[in-house]
């Protein structure tokens, strides 16, 4: 069996009415903004939750959502 090689992790946070995306790349690392990562960040479509194109990139590339 071939092991998921796993790239970070992502989890959505509510912050007052909104929810936003923060990243760490292990569990060692505290959650950051995604914004802190501009390497890995996409444009939204216009409508969209903010980060939603960066979340769903990062999906792709086996990144792990975490359950808050």
């Amino acid at each position: 069996m071939t092991k998921k090689v796993i790239n970070g992790q992502m989890i959505w946070k509510r912050i007052g009415e909104d929810r936003n995306l923060f990243l760490r790349h292990n569990e060692a690392e505290a959650w950051r903004p995604y914004e802190d990562f501009p390497e890995y960040i996409k444009q939204d479509p216009q409508g969209f939750s903010k980060g939603i194109a960066t979340f769903m990139s990062l999906l792709k590339q086996n990144w792990v959502v975490v359950n808050s």
